[in-house]
């Protein structure tokens, strides 16, 4: 990861998979794996699960992979289709790896 992502992850809790547990602190949800590489639609599922996910007044970190390109072409427009403004997002940085990673915050 560069500064600015590693600075972002470093008071996050990661989760390597999809836990589907309540996260009442703020973490990062990796949609990077193989997986995701080539379908959108399941990135943006993931992504609005993770948000709701998330307790009111902590952020997830959105991890999404490099092969998609930057989430504002594809994530940006799903999540503002399913929260409108009960939740803020920006873009922090590229990871090493070459993903992107966008913060969102309830």
């Amino acid at each position: 990861m560069t500064a600015n992502a590693d600075a972002a992850a470093e008071t996050d809790r990661d989760t390597e998979r999809d836990d589907g547990e309540r996260h009442d602190t703020s973490w990062s949800a990796k949609l990077e794996a193989p997986r995701h590489a080539d379908d959108e639609a399941l990135v943006c599922a993931a992504a609005v699960d993770a948000v709701e996910r998330t307790a009111d007044g902590v952020h997830v970190n959105l991890v999404t992979h490099g092969d998609l390109g930057h989430p504002e072409t594809y994530l940006y427009p799903a999540l503002a289709d399913r929260f409108g403004d009960d939740v803020t997002w920006r873009f922090v940085d590229r990871c090493g790896c070459g993903g992107y990673v966008t913060r969102v915050t309830k």
